[in-house]
């Protein structure tokens, strides 16, 4: 997503777009940690542990299943690890942020508790978050940035 786009999406939030605060995160990797949290939402518990048949003949249905080694899993993880500090702390506050615990007016505290709070399971929290790709869209869309038409 362009700057551009960004500023314009942001006109049509409530806040003045000079006082939307600015975020650490580019618009990019969120729209990709959403696209994978997306991903890890539609997993459902593991039904057949010791499968060893052929994935075609059980319709694909492991894909769906929450594995250990699940690749998403892996992939997402990795991504929030890699972040900066900064990076991290407003990623915890995005999901507060959508969750409802706040407003944007209260963006400051939300950012500054997710700082007194963060550690080096930063993954492994959001993770366990159910719903958490839907937080974070709506986190975002408070700050005027859409994932719609990102690939």
């Amino acid at each position: 997503m362009s700057n551009d786009a960004m500023s314009n999406d942001a006109m049509s939030n409530d806040m003045p777009d000079d006082e939307i605060p600015d975020l650490s995160i580019s618009a990019e990797k969120l729209c990709f940690i959403i696209t994978k949290a997306r991903e890890f939402d539609v997993k459902d518990v593991v039904t057949d542990p010791d499968d060893a048949s052929n994935p075609a003949d059980d319709a694909m249905i492991a894909v769906l299943e929450d594995h250990r080694d699940d690749p998403v899993v892996q992939e997402l993880s990795a991504v929030i690890n890699a972040m900066s500090e900064d990076e991290q702390v407003d990623l915890v506050a995005l999901t507060w942020l959508g969750r409802g615990d706040g407003t944007l007016e209260d963006w400051d505290e939300l950012r500054a508790e997710a700082a007194r709070a963060h550690n080096r399971r930063t993954a492994a929290y959001l993770l366990g978050i159910p719903l958490l790709a839907d937080y974070l869209d709506d986190a975002i869309s408070q700050f005027g940035i859409s994932c719609e038409g990102e690939a």
